[in-house]
């Protein structure tokens, strides 16, 4: 007994501590979930409003969980040999991203509160599938391992593929979900050999470790870690919609709920960039010479093909707004690579600029798309033409979609736009990557076009004949999600230093 109890003593416990009020943004909406699956077994009909109630308090819960974590120093499931490798990190970076993931999600509750009442979408299996992908997704940026990382990314997406499908007896949402599933189980695929190959290599899956062990890999591994590096580079640039992966984009947007759509372009996007931004600066800076010139040339191409493709929308045509922001998010993805290609060449801390980036972005997209599900109530072919003359029967709603188009065009007086868009082209020109910097350039003033022309029909003489007539009130949750996110983007323009202190900072720690 006293030798086993010797032993016991020399033998490092292999049980690790769980820091739970630093997994509490997760924990929050899996549990949430979990609840409203259960709870829609045994709620009628007539009550089932009260899950989507449940869901946007978890979501909120979540949200406001962030705040005792703040000082961005909370780390658990770490190895008992090696404290310093953890799976979980709740650093600045995953804080943020954390924000701007249950933020975006509570947005797209209250969207979708009046759409899944009124349409033909089963409460219960929305709400848990809309919570379980929340989960996924803010448990992502603070992975730090690959298995946790591949584990979060499928989280997340998984239920996307449902939600896009949810409309029973829509031709067009089973054919949109069906597209997204097959395209992003390929990636995803794709991914898991590169992650296998990663390994083999370097005998671990913490990406601190990763990066170290890649730094001195054997000369008859070599191939085998740059082949790893590259495969799973491919699944995270399929996430971000980055050009030649970016095919699924506008038809998964037309055949999704608009609230899906618009979850998709931030949250699902945000998903890609988060987990790209920790494979590469944080895992494969070794390989920087090879994923940084790569980088480089998918967000030339991403930008110009979204932007290209956005211009050649026809006003008239049904669905022209929706597939219009599809090609619109995929040049904004191509500005969102920017700072990541840049981080190569010049050091990680230009990845602030990707996330004070992706701060504007979401609040702005996701309250264009609001203000879209706010018109579709009375025009459901979602033309561009539906929105002529908004300004004389909705005057709040035009001036905030205004608002919101001159943001993602970076035109004053959305200097939050303006400001991020500065950011990103610094971070290319301090890198030495001249030639993105001047693409750039180019394509923002090629975006200018198609947005001011939105913007101008808002103003225009409105055309009734044949025209529905406006809905004299709109449902108070999408009147709120519209207001959170123009109170977020007026915020941001009058005090844009909340976020472009991301950028001129390290959102890792040292």
């Amino acid at each position: 007994m006293t030798a086993l109890t010797a032993l016991a003593a020399d033998t490092p416990s292999l049980v690790q501590s769980v820091d739970w009020p630093a997994i509490t943004p997760v924990v929050v909406p899996a549990a949430v979930a979990l609840l409203v699956l259960v709870a829609d077994l045994f709620t009628p009909e007539a009550r089932k409003p009260v899950l989507g109630w449940i869901s946007v308090a978890g979501l909120a819960a979540a949200t406001a969980a962030l705040l005792p974590l703040r000082a961005g120093d909370r780390t658990t499931f770490c190895l008992t040999a090696d404290p310093g490798a953890c799976s979980y990190t709740a650093d600045h970076f995953a804080l943020v991203v954390q924000f701007l993931v249950l933020a975006g999600a509570l947005v797209t509750a209250l969207l979708s509160v009046t759409g899944v009442r009124d349409g033909r979408v089963p409460a219960g299996e929305y709400w848990f599938l809309l919570l379980s992908s929340a989960a996924g997704a803010a448990l992502l940026p603070a992975s730090r391992d690959l298995a946790t990382l591949i584990v979060a990314l499928e989280v997340a997406s998984l239920p996307a593929f449902a939600l896009v499908g949810m409309r029973r007896g829509d031709r067009m949402s089973s054919e949109a979900a069906l597209k997204f599933f097959l395209s992003s189980v390929t990636a995803t695929a794709v991914s898991l050999m590169g992650v296998s190959l990663v390994y083999a290599a370097t005998g671990t899956l913490h990406l601190t470790r990763v990066a170290d062990r890649l730094e001195d890999v054997p000369g008859q591994l070599d191939t085998l870690a740059m082949a790893g590096v590259a495969l799973t580079l491919v699944g995270f640039a399929f996430k971000t919609a980055a050009v030649p992966f970016h095919f699924w984009v506008p038809d998964t947007y037309v055949g999704a709920p608009l609230p899906v759509a618009g979850y998709l372009s931030v949250i699902g996007k945000a998903v890609g960039f988060t987990g790209l931004i920790l494979v590469t600066v944080i895992a494969f800076p070794a390989y920087s010479d090879v994923w940084g010139p790569a980088l480089a040339v998918l967000a030339a191409l991403t930008m110009t093909i979204g932007n290209a493709a956005a211009l050649r929308q026809s006003a008239d045509r049904p669905q022209s707004a929706v597939r219009l922001l599809a090609w619109s998010s995929v040049g904004q993805a191509g500005y969102l690579l920017v700072p990541i290609a840049a981080a190569a060449y010049s050091g990680r801390d230009q990845i602030g600029s990707t996330v004070a980036y992706a701060l504007m972005y979401a609040a702005v997209n996701l309250g264009a798309f609001a203000v879209a599900a706010l018109v579709a109530r009375t025009r459901p072919l979602h033309r561009i033409s539906d929105y002529r003359g908004l300004y004389a029967e909705r005057p709040a709603a035009a001036l905030a979609l205004a608002f919101f188009l001159l943001c993602l065009a970076g035109l004053p007086p959305g200097i939050i736009g303006l400001f991020a868009k500065v950011t990103v082209f610094r971070s290319a020109v301090d890198a030495g990557l001249g030639w993105l910097a001047v693409v750039m350039a180019v394509n923002v003033v090629m975006a200018l076009y198609y947005y001011l022309r939105w913007t101008a029909l808002l103003f225009h003489t409105p055309q009734t004949e044949g025209r529905a007539p406006a809905v004299t009130k709109a449902p108070w949750p999408l009147t709120a999600a519209i207001a959170l996110t123009a109170v977020a983007a007026l915020a941001l323009s009058g005090a844009p230093q909340l976020v472009l202190r991301f950028a001129s900072g390290s959102l890792f720690p040292l």
